[in-house]
């Protein structure tokens, strides 16, 4: 069997090659379905099979069967087979609405969007968007507007910073009348009570691995710079201070303010605070206020990374600076696109389909902001 790409737009930030091959394969096993290769009702060949014919190693194989499950092509019957499914049952699929609620269509979501939109599309299953503009009573009222026009399952980024008790919010989204997935908000410490399913980054391990990487540049007096008053601030602190304790480094005091705050001369203040402490490096959350650090520190007649090193968090403009900045990359992309596809396992599967809680650990993009230093770091 010749196996092509399968034609899905992949982000270049987000594509694998394990995951090219999985979609090659499956790309191959839908056109041969479409095109009656394998009657509806037919039995496919078994997993192990496929995988001897065509090179693959059976998790390949096995992740292509998974993709056209969800795409309500292929039926697993237990202990029998992979069966192509009936007419019908594909015309159910091509049915399913699914509703998106996120606080911003703008920032940090078109990325994510984008990779719930691929899985959609790829699935024959539409989608209904809303977006709240971080306004809880908005937030409210365009749940229920989705809810009432009969969508089958609800991709979410609820509003969780400043609850009472977040606990009790994400219980009652999960007890909404359709599958409800929650995407890029979990609650921290949930422990094993926590019966949420949800796919999200891991930004206290993004932070974690930030602090590590300057670490090991020689930098043993480290900070962290943040905007304030974020549903993400919260876990890159958590991650921040957990290296810091682990790598044994001296804690400082962390610089925050709220985002509309954040202009030229509040940062020429935060890099004075930094430059006092001797600060040789700092993780800054996100890349405006990067940006706004890095040129602040110009302004001071120093240089980045000579005299303070950046690492961003959020890369979304970072590679724009004027010194490119070193940023931890959240998987946008792939948290949109595997957030849809468990929703989708789930309206495939009902019960049967166990409850999916996924983190995926942010990358380090490395680039000039955070250059090894020619001189020994400040104590």
């Amino acid at each position: 069997m010749a196996r092509s790409a399968s034609g899905h737009h992949v982000s270049a930030r987000d594509a694998a090659a394990r995951d090219l091959k999985f979609q090659s394969l499956a790309g191959d096993l839908r056109r041969g379905i479409l095109a009656g290769d394998w009657a509806p009702g037919s039995k496919l060949p078994t997993e192990s099979q496929l995988a001897k014919d065509t090179g693959l190693s059976l998790t390949t194989v096995r992740r292509a069967f998974d993709e056209l499950v969800q795409q309500g092509l292929v039926d697993r019957r237990q202990g029998a087979g992979s069966f192509v499914q009936s007419l019908e049952s594909r015309t159910q699929s091509l049915r399913r609405r699914v509703g998106v609620l996120v606080p911003s269509a703008q920032q940090y979501y078109p990325r994510v969007l984008a990779g719930i939109e691929e899985a959609l599309s790829s699935a024959g299953a539409g989608m209904q968007l809303s977006t709240y503009h971080y306004d809880e009573d908005e937030e409210h009222r365009d749940l229920q507007f989705l809810l009432d026009s009969e969508v089958d399952g609800l991709l979410i980024v609820p509003t969780l910073v400043g609850l009472a008790d977040p606990q009790a919010r994400v219980d009652e989204l999960m007890s909404l009348p359709v599958p409800t997935v929650l995407v890029e908000r979990h609650v921290i410490g949930g422990g094993a009570a926590d019966r949420s399913e949800f796919v999200c980054s891991d930004h206290a391990g993004g932070a974690y691995d930030a602090v590590r990487h300057l670490h090991r540049l020689g930098h043993t007096r480290i900070a962290l710079v943040a905007r304030s008053a974020n549903p993400t601030v919260g876990s890159v602190t958590t991650g921040f201070e957990a290296a810091v304790s682990d790598l044994g480094l001296e804690r400082q005091e962390h610089l925050t303010a709220p985002k509309a705050e954040w202009n030229d001369d509040l940062a020429i203040d935060m890099v004075e605070r930094l430059v006092t402490a001797k600060v040789s490096a700092a993780l800054v959350f996100g890349d405006r206020e990067a940006t706004l650090i890095a040129r602040a520190v110009g302004q001071q007649g120093l240089r980045v990374p000579n005299d303070l090193a950046l690492i961003s968090y959020d890369d979304e403009t970072a590679d724009l600076a004027e010194v490119p900045l070193t940023a931890v990359a959240p998987p946008k992309f792939r948290v949109g696109r595997m957030a849809a596809e468990v929703l989708l396992r789930r309206l495939t599967e009902g019960d049967a389909c166990p409850i999916h809680q996924v983190k995926l650990r942010p990358r380090i993009v490395v680039r000039a902001s955070c250059g090894a230093r020619t001189a020994a770091p400040r104590r």
